[in-house]
């Protein structure tokens, strides 16, 4: 009897501790507008699949708005052109309507409410926060910029969503040691 209680207890133990993954990779953007005010924040974290992104603004104007990865972390008001091009090392074109596309920083619009609040969640499988050639950690990093009006998800190079009203660097953090994972119940 003791045997067999031990041999579950190993089962039941192995089963648990392959539910618990070791720490993700995680990384914060806090978001300003072109006078320098807070506009946002941003929280990515890998998981199983891709990158899973949380936008929240708020003191932005309301209605749809264009958000992208750029290529370069540097965010210089007003017109955070020092963000370059949105992130594309596979030099394809704007859109996930665009057969020729997307780019590796394409996401989904924000809406923004009449108070001038908005949150946007997604996931993509086209960047990592780990080492390898679509990281958002490259030599000259990368930023999360929000566009004056909607992406159409078609015309190249950035969808018509016109000038970039916020922007934040992206910064690699420590993750909590045994995090579960996203989603877990135990």
């Amino acid at each position: 009897m003791k045997d067999l209680i031990l041999v579950a207890s190993t089962v039941l133990l192995a089963g648990c501790a392959s539910m618990v993954e070791g720490p993700r990779a995680m990384a914060t953007a806090n978001l300003r507008d072109a006078a320098g005010r807070p506009a946002g924040t941003a929280r990515l974290e890998q998981v199983s699949g891709g990158v899973h992104i949380v936008l929240e603004m708020t003191g932005v104007p309301p209605g749809a708005h264009g958000v992208h990865i750029h290529a370069v972390g540097k965010c210089d008001p007003p017109g955070f052109t020092t963000a370059g091009g949105h992130f594309n090392p596979g030099n394809r074109q704007h859109g996930t309507l665009n057969p020729q596309g997307p780019h590796a920083g394409d996401l989904p619009n924000i809406t923004i409410e009449a108070d001038g609040a908005g949150r946007m969640e997604t996931q993509t499988d086209r960047v990592t926060l780990e080492d390898d050639g679509t990281s958002l950690f490259d030599a000259d990093g990368s930023a999360l910029v929000v566009h004056a009006g909607p992406d159409d998800f078609t015309t190249d190079p950035s969808g018509g969503s016109g000038a970039r009203i916020a922007c934040g660097v992206l910064v690699r953090q420590e993750p909590a040691a045994g995090k579960p994972p996203r989603g877990s119940t135990y």
